[in-house]
């Protein structure tokens, strides 16, 4: 099954607020990307943004501490680059709403 474009869109944005409010992992958000945005294997998507499969395994379980550089390598096909999040669900859901 193919996304359009709009589906692709509303699935990061969807996630990138559920990361910013603490509800998933960057690991947890990476892999629901990858498979369900480009339905890539691990294998191929390790392939395909130029990094070991074991680093993107360790990324996508949260393992280890990788670089901000490394970080931004296997978001940039979904046009994410890593940055400041707050530490305080509230701070990011204020952020969103306003409220």
């Amino acid at each position: 099954m193919s996304m359009t474009p709009a589906e692709r869109q509303a699935l990061l944005v969807q996630l990138l607020k559920q990361h910013l409010l603490g509800e998933i992992s960057q690991g947890q958000m990476l892999k629901k990307l990858r498979k369900e945005v480009l339905g890539f294997s691990q294998t191929r998507y390790a392939e395909f943004v130029g990094v070991s499969r074991r680093t993107l395994t360790d990324i996508e379980q949260d393992k280890g501490n990788q670089a901000q550089s490394m970080i931004d390598t296997v978001f940039k096909p979904f046009g994410i680059k890593s940055g400041l999040t707050p530490i305080h669900p509230h701070v990011a859901k204020h952020m969103m709403t306003g409220d």
